[in-house]
């Protein structure tokens, strides 16, 4: 498990996983604010620019993280956050082991399936593969997915180091994970959140997200699009966190 630690080695240990096609540097602000309190731990995800395992599945990289967690921290940590790939990585580690963590912040992860789409990714990444590697159209991609100018340089360079067979396996993970039902069992204390601007589908993902957690709390925030608060907004997103913790 390849990983990058800020703060000091502390019991209070807070996991970030990162959105799909990012990396470590997704967190990598918040991390750096957190760190004053916390041990901020950042993993790279499997399938991802100098990982050290390709992306089978959801299940897997959970059960990855999992045992990390178990070999390095003694089987539980204070905090998990997790953004869309990440979130629903985070949630089945949540579904996996109920006492894996005490909190847990979600943003934007979909858990409502979109077969149609997953159908699609082969065919589509299989003839347009190429231009990942192009830097005009990653800097296109960029601006879609609302990467920060000062992250432009580091989401290229990883982007292009994801391998095809990679992202066409996260990104058809990403599109058909589902709710399990052990989510409910869950002991962490579970902060659901979206922005306003994403799609509907995401946002009714954190409704149902809400209803099948016990004792959640959700929220959708008011302009922000996909990715928006932990990318772009660092500091809030460390306050969102370290005050979540803190109740």
């Amino acid at each position: 498990m390849r990983v990058q630690e800020f703060g000091q080695q502390n019991g209070n240990v807070v996991l970030l996983l990162h959105g799909g096609g990012l990396s470590w540097w997704n967190y990598r602000e918040a991390a750096k604010i957190l760190s004053a309190q916390y041990h901020v731990v950042l993993p790279v995800l499997d399938g991802h620019a100098d990982s050290d395992a390709p992306f089978t599945s959801i299940e897997e990289n959970a059960d990855r993280l999992i045992s990390y967690i178990d070999d390095r921290f003694g089987g539980q940590i204070l905090a998990i956050g997790g953004l869309s790939l990440g979130g629903q990585i985070a949630l089945e580690m949540l579904s996996q082991r109920k006492d894996i963590c005490r909190y847990a912040l979600l943003e934007s992860a979909l858990v409502k399936p979109m077969k149609l789409t997953a159908a699609l990714i082969g065919p589509t990444f299989g003839a347009s593969f190429g231009l990942i590697k192009q830097k005009w159209f990653a800097g296109l991609q960029a601006e879609y997915l609302g990467i920060p100018r000062e992250l432009f340089d580091d989401y290229y360079r990883d982007t292009c180091k994801i391998g095809k067979a990679d992202m066409i396996a996260f990104l058809k993970a990403n599109s058909l994970y589902t709710i399990k039902p052990s989510l409910s069992e869950t002991e962490a204390k579970v902060e659901i959140v979206a922005g306003s601007k994403e799609q509907k589908k995401i946002r009714n993902s954190a409704k149902l997200l809400h209803t099948a957690i016990p004792g959640s709390q959700m929220e959708i925030l008011s302009g922000l699009r996909h990715g928006d608060l932990s990318i772009n907004h660092p500091e809030t997103y460390a306050q969102m966190l370290a005050d979540w913790i803190g109740r």
